[in-house]
């Protein structure tokens, strides 16, 4: 059966926690990497040829000498990269905010799909939101937002410096670039050369409501920078758009020579302020050319979203690319066993120590299949998660919204027990009709809890994450036999 046409205005091409999309192109091939704070393995990486339908090849920090664990807080980790093709390889920049000493890290490959190098940090550059660009003489160029060497003396900003890609350091002084047009909390940089000039595109308003993208242009990449007079150039702030807070776009020029832009967005529900739970999530748009600035039209692209369902009996040798732990590392939790299933254990590395995948609908459900014992929950983060733990022939309904922790509901089980999540229509005769879903934890058919889903949103948790489906050990050691997830 095919899938119903949707627009990208309304529709991201990437649906779920991905966000902070940065893309490049090679020939005929397109290439996007994501954001992933504290989960690893980090910045999933995804390939297309239209632009509209995406598969993921990869995790490009697989190795901890990559992506350093530090302090493994939520919404930690990994934020906003850049991913380029110059000259036969790949380059992905990014910040581990986890780890203050390394600045900004750069590792880089000749297949996207891995492995990626050991990596070159920019200890200089500290902030967030690093960007690499070339020029015609190869002088690569490294912006990003923050400070330079932690002297907020010089300055809190944009700034940018001409790199040594092989020692991490400055050939010259960096220095200030456009600030942005007024908005609060400019960063993401993008540096581009198009035609006869060089542009820089930023975020600015924060990544919320006021979420826009500006943009600013001059002859040389030191400026002095003119502004766009049309700033923003993309927002949705204070408009009735299903969409939202749009922003920290990445242009990309197509194989027909057109343009492009991928940039996150979320997708709200429920009543006044409206919740999203998702996370940020790609959207894409075209781009056209007008009297040398870009216009965005969100319109351009219709496609059939991909199929976002999957079913998991752990018989592969190794686990698929959508497993990833929080502040912890997958092979520390889980063993594929002979034949199929998952052995799951604590890794006792002071993590959650869940195996997690991404929700990626806005309806959904999902079944976890354990042998005597086990855990299976949605969350946000670790003070915010509803869930349910199989042990001693018992399977318990649980929640935690911040410092306060409940038990809902309880029934006997024996041998192995289907654990069932799902996220349904508010049941409009309860409050719960204010959220934008109930949260409904079963064993089998037996419904033990209906929770409102407000709880599970960032504006509730905050944070720079989206919903995940977890599973971990319970009283010892578990088997997960098989896991399932669908969209409603």
């Amino acid at each position: 059966m095919s899938r119903p046409t949707v627009s990208a205005a309304e529709y991201p091409v990437v649906s779920g926690f991905h966000p902070d999309p940065t893309v490049c192109r090679v020939g005929d091939d397109y290439y996007l990497a994501h954001s992933s704070f504290e989960y690893f393995p980090g910045a999933p990486i995804f390939h297309s040829r239209d632009l509209v339908s995406w598969r993921q090849i990869g995790n490009i920090l697989d190795r901890r000498g990559q992506f350093l664990r530090g302090d493994g807080r939520p919404s930690g980790g990994i934020y906003g990269s850049t991913l380029r093709h110059h000259e036969g390889r790949f380059y992905f920049v990014t910040t581990n905010v986890g780890d203050a000493g390394s600045g900004q890290t750069i590792v880089s490959a000749e297949d996207p799909a891995g492995t990626w190098s050991d990596p070159v940090f920019v200890p200089e550059a500290v902030g967030i939101d690093p960007d690499l660009a070339w020029d015609e003489d190869g002088t690569c160029y490294l912006s990003w937002t923050g400070t330079v060497g932690g002297d907020d003396a010089a300055g809190n900003g944009v700034w940018q410096g001409r790199l040594d890609m092989k020692t991490g350091g400055f050939e010259a002084p960096p220095y200030r670039v456009w600030q942005g047009s007024g908005l609060a909390y400019p960063e993401a940089p993008h540096m581009y050369r198009v035609d006869s000039h060089w542009y820089l595109l930023l975020a600015e308003g924060g990544t919320e409501r006021g979420h826009s993208v500006t943009i600013a242009r001059a002859e040389r990449p030191e400026g002095p920078w003119e502004p766009c007079p049309r700033n923003p150039v993309l927002s949705h702030r204070s408009t009735p758009h299903p969409v939202q807070n749009t922003g920290h776009a990445d242009l990309v020029q197509t194989a027909s020579g057109e343009w492009a832009a991928v940039y996150l967005a979320v997708r709200p529900g429920g009543f006044t302020p409206s919740f999203h739970v998702l996370g940020r999530e790609t959207f894409l748009a075209g781009v056209d050319w007008v009297d040398g600035w870009p216009v965005f039209d969100e319109s351009r692209y219709e496609f059939a979203p991909d199929d976002t369902a999957f079913e998991d009996d752990f018989t592969a040798p190794a686990l698929g690319l959508r497993w990833v732990a929080p502040a912890s590392e997958p092979e520390k939790i889980a063993t594929p066993r002979p034949g199929g299933g998952l052995y799951l254990r604590d890794p006792g590395d002071r993590s959650p120590g869940l195996l997690c995948a991404r929700v990626k609908d806005l309806r959904w459900e999902a079944e976890a299949v354990f042998a005597g014992s086990g855990r299976f929950e949605v969350r946000i983060d670790d003070r915010h998660r509803y869930g349910l733990v199989y042990e001693d022939g018992t399977v318990r309904a649980e929640a935690r919204i911040g410092g306060v922790a409940a038990e809902l509901g309880a029934v006997a089980a024996d041998g192995d027990a289907v654990l069932r999540i799902s996220a349904v229509e508010c049941e409009a005769e309860t409050m719960t009709a204010y959220g934008p879903d109930d949260i409904v934890l079963a064993v089998g058919d037996d419904v033990l809890a209906r929770l409102d889903g407000r709880y599970l949103s960032t504006e509730v948790a905050t944070g720079f994450t989206g919903r995940m489906l977890g599973v971990g050990a319970a009283g010892g050691d578990s088997l997960l036999r098989r896991f399932a997830y669908r969209p409603a």
